[in-house]
């Protein structure tokens, strides 16, 4: 009887070890987020302190001065395309209005458009779907 009750102590123990090491593991080596290809655009085709819009991908390539960036245009009130103006980007469902930046202007909207991740190598940019 009493080599059950230490084959069952052992069992229990590896177990709870097994778990506790697949739980740290989790947290020490993270799943690395895969980011999609959104868009390769040559940088020459941005005008400068001008945009190049993409409704369908529903993304922005920006410039301002040497930075170049993308923004996601989504709104983040209800998720409607925004309108990319000389001034400004304007949510035309509810009217948020966003500096060239991505920044909230004025609401409904009270997150930023998200920027995306870029990477430039020569004269071509490369725009994933991951955060920048």
């Amino acid at each position: 009887m009493e080599k059950f009750g230490r084959k069952r102590r052992y069992l229990l123990k590896a177990l709870t070890f097994s778990g506790l090491a697949l739980l740290i593991g989790k947290f020490l080596f993270p799943k690395a987020a895969s980011q999609q290809v959104l868009l390769e655009v040559p940088r020459s085709d941005i005008p400068p302190d001008g945009a190049l819009v993409f409704r369908q991908a529903r993304v922005a390539v920006i410039r301002q001065g040497e930075e170049v960036f993308a923004l996601d245009l989504t709104c983040t009130h209800l998720g409607c395309t925004v309108s990319v103006t000389p001034t400004n980007l304007v949510c035309p469902c509810h009217g948020s209005l966003f500096a060239r930046d991505g920044a909230v202007l004025s609401g409904p909207a009270d997150q930023p458009l998200r920027r995306l991740a870029l990477d430039e190598r020569g004269d071509m940019l490369t725009i994933y779907s991951g955060k920048a």
